[in-house]
């Protein structure tokens, strides 16, 4: 499994772009605006969207994806999520108010996009890699995610807090190659992590106790501006497993 990552930040600015991972060059994992960086022949590849939740800075790049390669599709870009997230993606962004309705173009019997509603602790197989809805707890319906190949797993949170079913699923699964948990805000920022329904390194630190696998954990959507603060803090609470941030532009192979 190849895991390219174009964008982990909890924001914008330079260098900087919201969470979207490149599986295989063919798959996505939310699609925020690091996929703007890729060349149009890259793009051209890309075939299938899973997402997390539909807040903006993890699905702003479908629309604008499937507007830029819509004429070189020979079958739709499927996207997939839960059923409250492809519902939001089709009142609220293909409604032919902020975007035309992709799903009926050109025509109904032969759309260039393809919405699929996916259930909690559902896995859809895509070219040889599963991937596992796991349930989270974030201020609005999301998922994570539990990507494996025959021999490989790599885990990815979403956006998420304080919560039971994410870990339950992966204890109940094969052991971890690779976790990519976010760390939205420092310990300074803990009621509106609580409001927001985010980790700060205090609330991530007692999730991990939780978890029985002992991957390589990689953090991920730091505030812009915090990053150092929020990664030294998730190293002095969080003693006995070792951290790496995830930085945008590195490239996995599992």
């Amino acid at each position: 499994m190849k895991i390219q990552v174009l964008g982990c930040s909890g924001g914008i600015s330079e260098g900087l772009k919201t969470t979207s991972l490149l599986i295989n060059d063919s798959i996505l994992v939310d699609a925020g605006t690091g996929i703007g960086d890729l060349p149009l022949e890259m793009l051209r590849k890309i075939k299938t969207v899973f997402i997390t939740h539909s807040h903006l800075d993890h699905i702003c790049g479908i629309p604008l994806l499937v507007d830029t390669i819509f004429d070189s599709l020979s079958s739709p870009l499927n996207v997939y999520g839960r059923p409250e997230t492809i519902a939001a993606l089709r009142k609220h962004i293909f409604n032919n108010v902020i975007w035309p309705d992709f799903t009926v173009i050109p025509v109904a019997s032969k759309p260039v996009l393809k919405l699929n509603p996916v259930e909690v602790e559902k896995k859809v197989t895509v070219s040889g890699v599963g991937f596992e809805l796991i349930p989270v707890n974030h201020i609005i319906p999301a998922c994570g995610y539990r990507i494996s190949t025959k021999d490989k797993v790599l885990a990815f949170s979403g956006d998420t807090t304080t919560n039971d079913s994410f870990w339950r699923v992966l204890n109940d699964g094969p052991d971890l190659d690779m976790l990519i948990v976010e760390a939205a805000f420092p310990n300074s920022e803990l009621e509106l992590c609580r409001l927001a329904y985010h980790y700060c390194p205090e609330l991530l630190a007692e999730d991990l106790k939780k978890l029985d696998h002992f991957p390589e954990i990689y953090l991920t959507h730091l505030k812009p501006g915090a990053e150092q603060r929020i990664f030294a803090e998730c190293q002095q609470a969080i003693t006995d497993r070792k951290l790496k941030q995830l930085l945008g532009g590195s490239v996995f192979h599992l």
